[in-house]
């Protein structure tokens, strides 16, 4: 489907505040488009996938990481980018640094789904509307009103849930590995890494598709807009309001005719 056309519809239909993302993995440094940003080579430092969205989103740019510029380990570990070494998966790092202990680490890594090792070089990530590659999911960020209308629009033909699954970290898992592996949609509530490290803001969650999902969502969300449902959200305001007594007397009072 045409990148601009799907830019369109979320424009009219849910407004987004930030820019939709487009994502790819690719397997060579010839996928890069000519203006990406590396973080180490361009900005001089390593960053977590979560940044570079954010970086795509906001700055509108277009970031490509290679696992010498991560610095999430989940992150270059569930894109196949580093290996899944031993002591990552016993949980003897202890990642997330916040949980219970080891076990209940290792139990949160053995569970995350991981892309196959090796597979993909560098992670590709850029503002829909200027991508210059063929994404494989699209991020939007929204308020909880925005992703609920594209939770309808999933829901519009099949009528089956989007489901959410989350550790409280590691939101990339949700918006790239996670639907990649399973080709559905998922809304996300991102971690702490992404509200402290990337800037995700208190009121926002995100929503990726698998972009075999993009006629669906496009569909769903032009046939539900015109069904009705919208955003902003529309009120019904077309009831009886009804006012203190006292005020109502004074109305009553200047509709009287003097004698």
């Amino acid at each position: 489907m045409d990148l601009a056309r799907i830019g369109q519809v979320l424009d009219t239909t849910i407004r987004p505040g930030s820019f939709p993302v487009a994502v790819r993995l690719v397997s060579s440094t010839d996928e890069i488009p000519e203006k990406a940003r590396r973080p180490v080579r361009d900005l001089k430092v390593t960053m977590p996938v979560c940044q570079g969205i954010n970086l795509a989103r906001r700055y509108g740019w277009t970031m490509a990481m290679s696992s010498e510029d991560m610095l999430c380990p989940l992150g270059a570990v569930t894109l196949g980018l580093l290996p899944a070494k031993v002591k990552l998966l016993d949980g003897s790092y202890k990642d997330p640094p916040w949980v219970k202990n080891q076990e209940v680490s290792a139990r949160i890594i053995q569970a995350t789904p991981r892309l196959e090792e090796g597979r993909y070089t560098h992670l590709l990530v850029a503002p829909l509307s200027r991508a210059e590659f063929s994404p494989q999911v699209l991020v939007v960020y929204g308020n909880p009103a925005q992703i609920a209308r594209l939770i309808q629009a999933a829901v519009f033909a099949t009528g089956e849930p989007v489901n959410s699954t989350s550790f409280g970290c590691s939101a990339c898992v949700e918006e790239i590995t996670r639907p990649l592996l399973t080709d559905r949609c998922q809304f996300i509530v991102a971690g702490g890494g992404d509200r402290m490290w990337a800037q995700t803001q208190d009121e926002e969650i995100a929503f990726a598709l698998p972009i075999s999902w993009a006629e669906r969502i496009v569909e769903g969300l032009e046939e539900s807009h015109r069904r009705g449902m919208r955003f902003p959200t529309n009120s019904f305001l077309t009831y009886q309001v009804e006012f203190p007594p006292d005020i109502a007397e004074l109305m009553n009072y200047l509709r009287q005719e003097d004698t």
